[in-house]
């Protein structure tokens, strides 16, 4: 049976939940009415799950109002439903015996939309959640932005000074304007109907209709202008159960004429953008490495520079790690610089081990020194559940050449000229490794890092097997 996720979008109205397969396909989906209780809530969730599981299904993924500690997998705040009073994860876990991950709602709404939305094959967005509440999420450099741990809550963004108090402590935050409670308020305050929504409003002409719809919308546009000079964006997406029509409202209410522009776009996924999200990052949670892989001198460390640059990625390289016990223990022969690599091949796992527990390194190695059994185990000793492999290559006597040319720079402790006819042999015979999904790079070529760099998520991105 085909493995795949339960998705909970834990909403102000309903929480919604999926079983969802890794491609994002929805194979089957409940709703249910949302108790504010939060013992009561974790109970609804146990039900969903047992309602929608089957064989196959191998992790549930949440996506919880308020504030997150991704490391420790607590909720740390809530709105409409606090969920910070219970070890909500360990105890969904405990409950169906699966693997739990937890996320603030809108992070999980903008993964879904970065796997398989409108903002897959972007490395740099923003999302806008309009529902009860308002929610954001920041992606960069094509991962969600956390800053300390919790950063993203964009409804609490000031828009109007000195304006209405939120339940963060702030006054005139974008939620306490822009919100589907905050139309509600403004309807109250216009002396119009309750029962009126906001495609009524824009049905018609009458200036108390227009007034509504602008001081709805026009604290979501300003919230919006300050993101995208802020976070320079390629877009900034609005979803949530009245995103559609807040986008319509926002067409009324044009940006400022700036030197800072982005499009912004309706969210694809709908009300399914959360379950979605929630679902995928389940199926592949845990951390994340790409294996810059390749004989000396065949310019792995170029590449990794590349690619650290390009998208933030630490590096973790055998030789950095190795040159300080060279010099220091200089003079040493070959043997004891095989022993010293074994050593940095060790501890890069265990370093590694130590990042957060979503984190996506670079380690640039030529990993055919060692058995491949010892490279799977310290993937599993540092949690790394996804790997993706760039194979760096050039021809033997360029390879040779370079090798040659860079001798005298390097620590005593290095092979040297002697090693160059081993080296060239070796870069004849040597392969990528085996069953880890390679990208091929031919070091003699330009490199094309926007094209590495998109390869690369879409493979890191895959379910876990």
């Amino acid at each position: 049976m085909a493995r795949n996720a339960i998705g909970i979008d834990i909403g102000g109205t309903h929480i919604r939940a999926a079983r969802i397969a890794g491609d994002g396909t929805i194979l089957d989906r409940r709703a249910i009415a949302t108790n504010r209780n939060a013992a009561a809530c974790l109970q609804s969730c146990r039900d969903l799950v047992a309602a929608l599981r089957d064989g196959g299904t191998a992790a549930i993924g949440v996506g919880v109002p308020g504030q997150v500690d991704v490391a420790t997998q607590r909720a740390l705040s809530g709105g409409y439903v606090d969920l910070s009073t219970l070890p909500f994860a360990a105890e969904l876990g405990a409950a169906t015996g699966l693997p739990v991950t937890i996320d603030n709602d809108a992070s999980m709404a903008l993964l879904g939309e970065a796997r398989v939305g409108a903002a897959r094959g972007l490395s740099h967005a923003v999302l806008l959640t309009i529902g009860t509440g308002i929610g954001g999420a920041i992606l960069d450099s094509g991962r969600l932005l956390r800053g300390r741990g919790t950063a993203g809550q964009l409804g609490h963004l000031t828009v109007v000074p000195d304006g209405r108090p939120c339940v963060c402590g702030r006054r005139g935050c974008v939620e306490t304007e822009s919100s589907g409670t905050a139309f509600a308020t403004h309807l109250a305050e216009a002396g119009l109907s309750p029962d009126l929504r906001a495609e009524d409003l824009l049905a018609r002409s009458d200036p108390a209709a227009a007034e509504v719809l602008h001081r709805w919308a026009a604290p979501l546009r300003r919230a919006i202008d300050t993101l995208i000079t802020t976070l320079a964006p390629e877009a900034v997406l609005i979803g949530g159960g009245a995103g559609q029509v807040a986008l319509s409202a926002l067409a009324r209410v044009p940006p400022a004429q700036s030197w800072f522009s982005a499009p912004v776009l309706p969210a694809a996924l709908g009300d399914d953008a959360g379950v979605t999200g929630a679902a995928l990052a389940a199926l592949t949670a845990g951390r994340r490495a790409v294996l810059v892989n390749g004989v000396p001198a065949s310019g792995k460390s170029g590449i990794a520079a590349a690619l650290s640059a390009r998208t933030g990625w630490p590096i973790l390289s055998l030789d950095t790690m190795k040159n300080p016990f060279l010099l220091q223990f200089a003079p040493v022969d070959r043997p004891t610089n095989r022993r010293f690599g074994t050593a940095a091949y060790d501890a890069i796992f265990d370093m590694v081990a130590q990042h957060a527990p979503d984190a996506t390194v670079i380690i640039d190695a030529w990993f055919g020194f060692q058995p491949p059994e010892v490279l799977h185990a310290g993937l599993a000793r540092a949690g790394i559940t996804q790997t993706a492999q760039v194979w760096c290559h050039a021809r033997p006597d360029t390879i040779a050449a370079r090798y040659a040319a860079r001798v005298s720079s390097r620590p005593a402790g290095h092979p040297g000229l002697d090693y160059v006819p081993e080296l060239q042999a070796l870069a004849g015979r040597a392969r990528p490794l085996d069953g880890i999904p390679v990208i091929q790079a031919d070091t003699e070529t330009a490199l094309d890092l926007d094209s590495l760099t998109r390869d690369l998520r879409t493979l890191l991105d895959r379910p876990t097997d």
